[in-house]
């Protein structure tokens, strides 16, 4: 069975965001061999959704959920239906403490799962320096994170691609 396409997470399964399971998604009833394995934000209790659910958006629909924040794409100010389609639309991420969708080139990026401690060691020039000031770290804080980092780690580093210019961006989150 072919998985959904989705645009801002081109490779669910790689990311860990969609697993195999037979069991039963919690919107069509069907189990149809994946679930989604990241957070749920609902006030209903949802345990499992497959992918079709959530890229037709009747998992959304049916218990008014999302599966990110959608408050850094709003801020950003990202067209609404973009802004949908990923909270809405597309598996998320999981997160220590709250994902962060990066944007680029008006709009949002496509999420790529955890950076690579190598291509986190050649990061440098103008990458590098957005990179710091948007996580607000100094050279010597960032040398002792990659020093010790380990993908899926805490700190986490997210990576994403620029749909428009092929530009890659990192985002960063830990306890």
């Amino acid at each position: 069975m072919t998985l959904p396409k989705f645009t801002y997470h081109p490779d669910p399964l790689a990311t860990g965001a969609v697993v195999k399971s037979m069991k039963v998604c919690d919107c069509c009833g069907e189990a149809r061999g994946y679930l989604y394995s990241g957070s749920i934000y609902s006030q209903r209790d949802v345990e499992w959704l497959c992918p079709w659910c959530i890229a037709d958006g009747s998992a959304a629909r049916e218990f008014k959920a999302s599966y990110s924040d959608d408050f850094p794409l709003d801020g950003a100010g990202l067209k609404r239906e973009v802004i949908t389609e990923v909270c809405q639309r597309t598996p998320g991420y999981q997160s220590w403490r709250q994902e962060v969708w990066l944007d680029h080139c008006g709009d949002a990026c496509e999420f790529h799962g955890f950076a690579e401690h190598d291509e986190l060691k050649a990061l440098s020039g103008q990458a590098l320096q957005a990179f710091l000031s948007r996580h607000m770290l100094k050279a010597n804080l960032w040398q002792d994170i990659l020093d010790n980092y380990e993908k899926g780690g805490n700190p986490a580093v997210y990576k994403f691609r620029c749909r428009h210019c092929g530009d890659i961006l990192y985002g960063m989150d830990f306890l």
